[in-house]
């Protein structure tokens, strides 16, 4: 019974990871992002809840669901301080960033059409 919980967490937290990551991009990227990642990761957020909601009682399932949202927001929150402090120059954080979201958008595109 552990194992299926600590799994409901783990599908959870991958769901959600994605879920806030998309956030993070410019609306053209962005678009592909939600178009692709995200509405799947709000499936499987969705399909856990429900799965969870199935197998273990009430109470537990919304601490679990509690916990990894608040897990999810202060990583984000953690990695968006370190990696501030890490780039004193911002213009070149905004460099890395478009050329990480050009990369995505060529890695989908390369997906759908091979």
């Amino acid at each position: 019974m552990i194992l299926k919980y600590l799994g409901f967490l783990l599908t959870l937290f991958w769901s959600y990871s994605f879920i806030k990551t998309q956030s993070l991009f410019k609306k053209g990227s962005g678009f592909l992002i939600t178009l692709f990642v995200s509405n799947v990761s709000w499936l499987t957020f969705v399909a856990a809840c429900f799965y969870g909601f199935k197998q273990f009682e009430f109470y537990y399932v919304l601490i679990g669901i509690g916990f990894i949202i608040v897990l999810v927001q202060l990583t984000f929150g953690r990695i968006s301080i370190f990696i501030n402090s890490k780039f004193e120059n911002k213009e070149n954080l905004m460099k890395i960033k478009t050329v990480i979201e050009y990369l995505i958008i060529i890695a989908i595109v390369c997906y759908i059409f091979n």
